[in-house]
């Protein structure tokens, strides 16, 4: 099969497109005919290189957590999908024709591959900071960086739960947090004060890393209230790091459950091919996505 692969860190074009033996299913497991894979700035932060402390892989290594496809290959003791079922989840090395998954969901109806792809580590993500940062119903949660895949399911996922959202993104995207039901501002400079003005906030979540941890935590008065996902440095300033959690069947059926209800639609910003994988992570690097980008295979 085809796979995106890297031997060594460092920038996109350290990525290769490269034949590769097809994986297997093991216990627990299911493999899928990969359709679309998930784009996820963790994706470009392994490839530099940026956890070798705290989460070391063994080089040369495979991209890509999330995919959606038709599951070929049913590993023992799995019994709640079949052959032929569409499902989306998480795996490993999801930059390929095939895939191995180790957490799925079947797609809701109506859901393109290209759509469902972007939805499964976005919405588990979601799922754990809201619940870390504790924020409640008639609170209010401001979201630095909202408008890319996990921005945008914290917004719906908290509107929906009765708490009142801020978020920040560019000035491109102002229309479209509001769209989402947050009150946005943009960032860069004066972000401080435009946030100030809209009264107090009870909880932070940082998903773009933009280095404004310190004033996350003046602006809830609790570090404790404040969490990132992508500013390793968090903990200097008392807030909370969350990582990678990995695969998680109870957030895929919810993300199918609030996808179904209508509640939650992150659209696709671009999709782009295997052989474009560098463009992918370029893109993604750069910043201000509206909503998700995703690998097309088959």
């Amino acid at each position: 099969m085809r796979m995106v692969s890297f031997a060594e860190y460092g920038s996109p074009d350290v990525l290769q497109l490269i034949d590769s033996e097809e994986p297997h299913a093991g216990s627990g497991e299911v493999r899928i005919a990969v359709h679309a894979a998930g784009v996820n700035p963790v994706d470009w932060r392994l490839r530099e290189g940026q956890f070798q402390k705290t989460r070391p892989i063994e080089l040369p290594a495979g991209v890509g957590l999330d995919a959606a496809g038709i599951v070929d290959e049913i590993g023992d003791g799995v019994e709640d999908v079949a052959i032929g079922d569409r499902v989306f989840g998480e795996g490993a090395c999801t930059y390929a024709e095939f895939a191995v998954l180790t957490a799925w969901a079947r797609m809701p109806d109506g859901l393109s591959f290209e759509e469902a792809a972007g939805y499964p580590s976005v919405v588990e993500t979601a799922l754990r900071i809201l619940g870390q940062v504790g924020v409640q119903a008639g609170q209010t949660l401001l979201v630095s960086g909202a408008s890319g895949g996990v921005g945008s399911a914290v917004l719906q996922i908290a509107r929906d739960r009765g708490v009142a959202v801020i978020g920040t993104a560019g000035a491109g995207n102002q229309a479209y947090l509001r769209s989402l039901g947050a009150a946005a501002i943009t960032y860069g400079e004066g972000w401080f004060e435009r946030a100030k003005e809209l009264g107090p906030v009870d909880a932070a979540l940082d998903v773009a890393g933009s280095g404004v941890i310190h004033e996350l935590v003046e602006l809830t008065g609790n570090p404790q209230k404040v969490i990132s996902i992508a500013d390793l440095d968090a903990p200097e300033f008392g807030a909370q790091f969350s990582g990678v959690a990995g695969s998680v069947p109870e957030a895929l059926a919810e993300a199918a459950r609030l996808i179904s209800a209508g509640k939650l639609h992150i659209p696709v910003e671009k999709s782009y091919t295997l052989a474009e994988a560098a463009s992918a992570h370029r893109d993604s690097r750069a910043g201000h996505t509206r909503g998700r980008r995703v690998m097309l295979i088959h």
